[in-house]
Order: structure tokens, then C-alpha cells, then sequence
């Protein structure tokens, strides 16, 4: 069976409420074949890189934390190299809180298994980072069905406030915005929309936040390397 994972959760605007996010159950499998993965695994730049999600709400920009997150963040990678995002959306957009994507079955036409999609695997634990504005962090299930808190191994959200209740849960925080926040909170507005359909999530608003593509780009292109301090010399 299926299984839909909780992440509870206080709502910095509202009052504190217990929100329901989904992972994959390990039975999950989505199909790929291992041409596309080696060939889209081999056009990746070489060292230190960012993930740019292409939405149609606008660009989104994260930057990778593999010293907090080795295994998480080479896993993401490996995922946006093979186009595995491409054509997905975020499924559960909540204001206040996060926008959540990278299930496969948002691909098809069903709305009603969104969120219980996957890869068929999931990542072990690496609970560092703070959840903070911006930061890039994998949905999981929770702590009933999954006591070492291993992560999903393919959904994740985005948080549009800090979150310190995620902290105090545990969950793996492997990146953070570095520009496109402005197409964030276009995304997370979408739950506050009443034409938006509800789910037993939270908001789905659909192709409205299409992931149109994700790709790994050079960090240095959007990070500006740290000049040296200047040293003064003495006689």
C-alpha cells in the first residue's frame, strides 16, 4: 500500500496545525533507461554546480550543500541529470510554509497520486541545516513508519519562511535558494488561490507550477568567488 507521510508543522502566520507531506513508499519505480541517465550524467559541468529549475512562475536557483548533505545532494544531482524533474510540478503549495514537488506522478493526469511517487528508493538521513528562508529540503516519512527519518528519494520542498519545527523534527536540508525566490513565492501564492483544488495535502495547483526543466549548471556562474584579504606588508 501507498502511504502518505506527515511532517508536522507550526505556521508562522497561523496557528500551529499538523500538515500532511508525501513521499514515496519504497515500492514506488519509475522507469528510465540507463542510456538517457549515463548520457544526461555526462553532459553535467564539471565540479562545484547549482540546480536551475526552469518553472513557468520564473527561474529558480539553488545552490548545493553537499559538506551538510553528501549522499542527498548527489543524489539530486543525479536525478536532474537524467531529466527526471522535466514536466513534473510542485503538488503542495502552502502559504507560510513551503511549496513541495519532485514526484513523478504529477506527470500523468491524475492529480489523486500525487505525492506518493518516487524513484523507488530512499536516502539515508543527514540532518544539519536550518530551515530557514529559502533553504532546499527532502519530505520524508514520518517518524511512525520511519524512525531514522531517511529521506525521500525524490520529493522536496522549499521553505518561504523559517521553519523551526522542522528543525526540532529532523529533516535533510541539502541547498537553499540563491535567486528565484520572487518565482517561490508566485508558486506558494497559488494555495491562497480558491480556484486552486485542495487535496488531503494541501493546495495541488497543478501545471500552474510546472517544472518545465531542471538542469545543473556551473556554481560559478551565479556564485562570485571570495577575493583573498589584502595584506599589508610591514618593514
Amino acid at each position: 500500500m501507498l502511504r502518505r507521510l506527515f511532517l508536522p508543522l507550526a505556521l508562522l502566520t497561523l496557528a500551529p496545525a499538523a500538515w500532511a507531506a508525501t513521499t514515496p513508499s519504497a515500492t514506488t519505480t519509475t522507469k528510465s533507461t540507463t542510456k538517457s541517465t549515463t548520457s544526461a550524467a555526462k553532459a553535467a559541468p564539471k565540479g562545484p554546480v547549482v540546480a536551475v529549475l526552469e518553472t513557468v512562475q520564473g527561474n529558480i536557483v539553488i545552490k548545493l550543500h553537499p559538506e551538510d548533505a553528501p549522499k542527498t545532494v548527489a543524489n539530486f544531482k543525479k536525478l536532474v541529470a537524467s531529466k527526471f524533474y522535466d514536466g513534473t510540478y510542485f503538488h503542495r503549495v502552502i502559504p507560510g510554509f513551503m511549496i513541495q514537488g519532485g514526484d513523478p506522478n504529477s506527470k500523468n493526469a491524475d492529480p489523486n497520486d500525487d505525492g506518493i511517487g518516487g524513484p523507488g528508493y530512499t536516502v539515508p538521513a543527514e540532518i544539519k541545516g536550518k530551515h530557514l528562508r529559502g533553504a532546499v529540503a527532502t519530505a520524508r516519512l514520518g517518524d511512525q513508519a520511519n524512525p531514522n527519518k531517511d529521506s525521500s528519494g525524490s520529493q522536496f520542498f522549499i521553505d518561504v519562511a523559517p521553519q523551526p519545527s522542522l528543525d526540532a523534527g529532523g529533516y535533510t536540508v541539502f541547498g537553499d535558494v540563491i535567486s528565484g525566490m520572487e518565482a517561490v513565492d508566485k508558486i506558494v501564492a497559488l494555495g491562497a488561490d480558491p480556484t486552486t483544488p485542495r487535496g488531503g495535502a494541501g493546495p495541488n495547483p497543478g501545471k500552474k507550477a510546472l517544472i518545465k526543466r531542471a538542469y545543473l549548471e556551473p556554481e560559478s556562474k551565479w556564485v562570485k568567488a571570495e577575493k583573498p584579504a589584502a595584506t599589508t606588508a610591514t618593514q
